[in-house]
């Protein structure tokens, strides 16, 4: 019966990492209604901040992101002129309304920039933006860009936590997605950030990638343990070569199929368990007394566009290409064209170009889909309590599902909606199920496991 489930769960989902995902987004958000966003922010509140750098100077095959390939700086260094210039257009607009509780240096690889422009780029938000005492700091980091320089000025800035990609340490595997890093490379890294005083360290893991086996994926994640991170996030690779044509350097042939991709996921949550870390939420693992853990025992983990987070801020502030903002009214996203980009900055501009705006109905639906990502489960009296007549509808919705579903995916537990155990691999094949755009749309996505 598992296999059998495993195979109709190898489904093609989004990730849910916002809802409505990113596909249903369109240019009716634009700058004229972002700029209303963030003028109705209210005085008092906590600001995140996401900061995007779109560029690498090597291009790994696995990746999905919103990054290009560069062998020369310059074209970075110019991108780093129009984003100071959007730091200080957006900072001038939210000036007085909110303090800076967390950011995020995301890519592309922001490791790549030089050690004078990253320090130049924390003194430009810390001038533009109130930050809070300890507001956290965090930075996606390729091992391949650091140096001594670099991981100085990392520690210049503020750095809380440095999240390490690392993907998978077999050779054979790391050629086949053109991310050649040794395990010494990176644990040189590690102890150089934790020796400049950085409290928290994460590792990103890969399953499913071209030719990695479960004796593959065994080695890797022991030798992870070995660095002690705090927190781990253990991703399945996501094949989607129709949105990024550099995954067709992938041979699909390589690929392990659904059961073998669920064996790898499963034997590698064993294994990081097995030394005391706890599972949060789908894909992510922390130690009893990280952040992440205690928002996933007191009910209080959310999740956003870097995955699974303790920052319960309602506003996420995107700046960069193609980052994405978060606000009561609902989502907006930057122009991804880098150059397009910076001619809006050049012209004193806003670069938003596209997003949505919640109605009711996908406040409601967000929230259930957020509750069983985070908790795999959701209460129907604060589903009620909280959305009212919305609430109601989506609850007999719920309770269909419940009754109707003979795998047994979600079950009614007293007043509880619940994910069995031996199901919440399968929970975004299950949040589908409460997704009103789906069916409807024409988006491709990646597996659902």
């Amino acid at each position: 019966m598992r296999s059998e489930l495993a195979a109709r769960l190898g489904e093609n989902v989004p990730r849910y990492t916002s809802y409505p995902s990113t596909p249903h987004f369109h240019p009716g958000i634009d700058a004229v209604v972002y700029r209303g966003w963030l003028e109705a922010l209210e005085g008092g509140g906590e600001l995140s901040l996401y900061l995007h750098i779109p560029y690498c100077d090597r291009l790994c095959w696995f990746c999905a992101c919103h990054t290009k390939h560069t062998r020369h700086y310059a074209p970075v260094a110019a991108y780093l002129h129009s984003l100071y210039a959007e730091i200080a257009t957006v900072g001038s607009l939210v000036s007085g309304k909110g303090r800076v509780r967390a950011v995020h240096f995301g890519g592309g690889s922001p490791t790549m920039l030089k050690p004078q422009h990253l320090v130049t780029l924390g003194t430009a938000l810390r001038d533009n933006f109130d930050f809070l005492d300890d507001a956290k700091i965090s930075v996606e980091i390729d091992p391949n860009d650091m140096d001594g320089a670099r991981l100085d000025a990392l520690a210049e800035i503020g750095m809380t936590r440095a999240s390490l990609g690392v993907q998978d340490f077999d050779p054979k595997v790391q050629r086949a997605i053109n991310r050649e890093q040794s395990f010494s490379q990176t644990k040189a890294v590690v102890d150089g950030v934790r020796s400049r005083g950085v409290d928290s360290v994460n590792l990103d893991l890969l399953y499913g990638l071209p030719h990695q086996t479960s004796e593959s994926v065994r080695s890797t994640v022991a030798q992870a343990l070995t660095l002690e991170p705090d927190r781990i996030a253990l991703f399945g690779y996501a094949h989607v070569p129709w949105f990024k044509k550099h995954q067709t350097m992938i041979d699909e042939a390589w690929l392990p199929g659904p059961t073998e991709r669920i064996a790898q996921s499963r034997l590698a949550a064993r294994a990081i368990e097995d030394k005391g870390y706890e599972s949060i939420g789908l894909d992510h693992f922390a130690r009893p007394g990280d952040a992440l853990a205690i928002a996933a025992r007191t009910g209080e983990l959310r999740r956003n566009f870097q995955g699974y987070t303790e920052d319960r801020c309602e506003t996420l502030i995107g700046l960069g290409s193609s980052s994405i903002g978060r606000f009561r009214q609902g989502y907006v996203q930057n122009m991804p064209s880098t150059g397009e980009y910076r001619s809006m900055m050049e012209d004193g501009k806003l670069a938003a170009v596209r997003g949505i705006a919640f109605s009711d109905d996908d406040r409601v639906r967000g929230w259930i889909i957020e509750r069983l990502m985070c908790d795999f489960a959701f209460s129907a009296i604060d589903l009620v309590e909280s959305f009212g007549k919305a609430g109601q509808r989506l609850l007999r919705q719920a309770s269909s599902i419940a009754l109707k579903d003979p795998a047994r995916l979600l079950e009614l537990q007293g007043d509880r909606f619940v994910v069995p155990a031996e199901n919440r691999p399968f929970v975004r094949s299950i949040a589908v199920k409460f997704d009103k755009y789906f069916e409807g749309g024409t988006a491709r996505h990646s597996a659902a496991v």
